[in-house]
This record gives structure tokens, sequence and C-alpha cells, in this order.
């Protein structure tokens, strides 16, 4: 099966039928019974709530060893598991504190997977924020939206990497699949000049909520464009998946007044049932195999990446996106891990 990477991009003008044909067309696909995950070990992040706590509810459905769920408030995520706990008696449930907006919460969690698991199989990072109004985490100078949906999911994927490769059988590679959406398709990704470009989006003069969202979920795009040079998909199958507009979700806890009021109206009318959502998790993570490594999976099939990655002007942005994005996380060793995860790649020139 053809990768993103090496697909046409979408060739529709607007991007209301893209999005129309994967919110109204495209039929469910529900991960097969006879699937197996009774020794694995199963990691989702934002699992207290929305499609992280329904996705977690039904990868217990196929019995996993160990089911870890990470929160802001452990206490909260307590609270959510209490329920999945009682009805799921043989499979360890434990959650985890991981704040996003801190690259120190977030460094202590891969150290705290990494000396306390034995064994590590699939990781779905499912937390992500959508702002309507511009603010910045004061420990990085970022806006938030680009902080989390970007700059912070980018470095726990890296550190992921190796966790991952080490921690699942050799037979069987590790799994990350990364939360994406189908808007990141309509994303405007300016070329730019020779200025810093992610530091554009951290101007509140050129804030937008309408296309700061999709951005932050496009980047994801230009970075496992890249990624793939360097993990190898014998050892972590890395891919995005878009859940639809779905139902029941925090994603709109920032917007208030008539706007509160008008999206409320457009979900109930058009957004994807819970489960429905959640199950795109587990398509991209258990039943999806090599094939989908490196790719953006939406409507759960592979699908080409934001249009722009399909033009010479694109592939230079790859290469200045990456570039910036290794010099903001240099400091939690980064390229050190690349390295290590390329040195079976023979793609990768070091």
């Amino acid at each position: 099966m053809t990768s993103s990477k090496d697909m046409q991009p979408f060739p529709y003008p607007f991007f209301p039928k893209v999005w129309f044909t994967n919110q109204f067309c495209a039929k469910p696909k529900w991960p097969p019974q006879t699937i197996d995950l009774s020794n694995k070990v199963v990691v989702i992040t934002g699992g207290n709530t929305g499609l992280g706590l329904e996705s977690a509810r039904q990868f217990l459905s196929f019995r996993p060893r160990h089911l870890i769920i990470t929160a802001r408030s452990v206490q909260k995520g307590e609270t959510a598991m209490a329920k999945l706990r009682d009805q799921y008696i043989n499979t360890t449930i434990e959650v985890w504190l991981l704040d996003m907006c801190s690259y120190d919460s977030i460094r202590a969690f891969a150290k705290r997977l990494e000396m306390e698991l034995s064994r590590l199989d699939i990781v779905v990072l499912n937390a992500g924020v959508q702002k309507v109004q511009f603010d910045t985490v004061p420990s990085t100078g970022h806006e938030e939206t680009i902080q989390v949906n970007y700059f912070s999911t980018v470095l726990l994927s890296i550190l992921l990497l190796p966790i991952l490769k080490s921690k699942s059988p050799a037979d069987s590679p590790g799994r990350l699949s990364i939360v994406n959406a189908a808007l990141s398709l309509q994303a405007k990704l300016p070329v730019g000049d020779g200025s810093p470009y992610l530091k554009s989006f951290d101007d509140p003069e050129r804030f937008s909520p309408q296309n700061q969202y999709p951005s932050s979920k496009a980047l994801a795009h230009l970075f496992l464009y890249k990624l793939v040079d360097y993990v190898s998909a014998d050892d972590v199958i890395v891919n995005l998946v878009d859940p639809g507009l779905v139902k029941g979700t925090e994603m709109s806890r920032n917007i208030s007044g008539i706007i509160a009021v008008f999206v409320a109206g457009f979900k109930a009318v058009t957004a994807r049932a819970l489960d429905v959502g959640a199950c795109t998790y587990l398509d991209a993570s258990i039943v999806k195999g090599k094939e989908s490594h490196g790719s953006f999976i939406m409507s759960w099939q592979i699908t080409p990446f934001n249009n722009i990655l399909y033009t010479p002007e694109g592939k230079l942005l790859v290469e200045k996106v990456w570039k910036e994005t290794m010099d903001e996380l240099a400091f939690a060793d980064i390229q050190e891990i690349l390295v290590f995860m390329g040195s079976n790649n023979a793609s990768v020139i070091l």
C-alpha cells in the first residue's frame, strides 16, 4: 500500500469536499474481535475524558495486560478509571501525571516509562488543545496551541521512540499513533522568508483561531514527513490519525458565547458518535500495519498529507521547520536519539 508521502495530493480545490467525504461517506471499520492484546502494554495520553477515555474503554475490551492513561490531574484520572477497574479486573490500570505544557513533565513521564516498565507496545498521543484566544506558555514563550499540539507532542514522540523500540518484542514493532485532524488539510502554511518560521506562530498580531489549530496539526505532517528518514517500521510504526469531528469531547471547552452555541449545534448535526471516533485510534495502532508507517490516516484509510508537502516549496519548508524544531528541543538530546533510531536505517545520511 502506498504511503502518504508517495501519494498524489488531494485533487479537490475546496476543503469542504474532503471534510464532507470524511465525515459523512466514510464507514467505520471496527477492530476484529480476534485481536489479542493479552500481553501488551498500552499508554493513552489525555485519557480521562472524551476520546481518550472512550479509546481506553475500547482497548480494555481486548484485554491488555497493562493500561496507563495520563492526565494533568491524577485525581480526575482516577475518578475516570474507577468504573473501568471494576469491569476489567485482570488488567492493571494506572493513571500517570503528564502536563503537555511542561517540558519537565514530559521528560519526567518518559523517564518513568523507561524506568518502571519492562514492556511497552502501544502509545496513543491523544492530548491536545484548541485555543480561541492567544495565550502563551510562560515557561517556553510559545503560543499554547502550537506548544501542546506541536512542540510538546514532537518532544514526547521522540523520547518515546527508543523506549518503544527496546521494550516491544523483536517480532512486533512498537506502535506510536499521534492524533491529528482533517483540518490539517485546510491549514495555510506560508512558505516564509529567511526569518525564524515557528516563532511566527507566537506573534499575537498574526494569531487566528481559525488557522492556529489547523496549522498546529499541519506542522505534524511536516514532522512525520521527515521523521521516517530516521525511524524504521521494523522498530516503531509511527502514524497520524484523524478521529473526525466527534461529539462528547472537550475540544470546544475554551469557546464561549454565541460561537459556543453555533459549534454545539453544528456538532449535534454533523459530528460522529464518540465510540466511532475512538475506534479510529484502535484502527491506527492495532489494525494497520507497517504500511501505515509515516502516513496520515483519515476515514480509516491512508490519505495524502497537506498539499503543500507535494510542492518544491513545501519540501524546503519541511527542512526549515525540522531544523528549527531540533534547535528548540536540543536541550533533551533529541538529535542523539534520532541518530540512535536511524543507526539501522540505510536511508539515513548521518
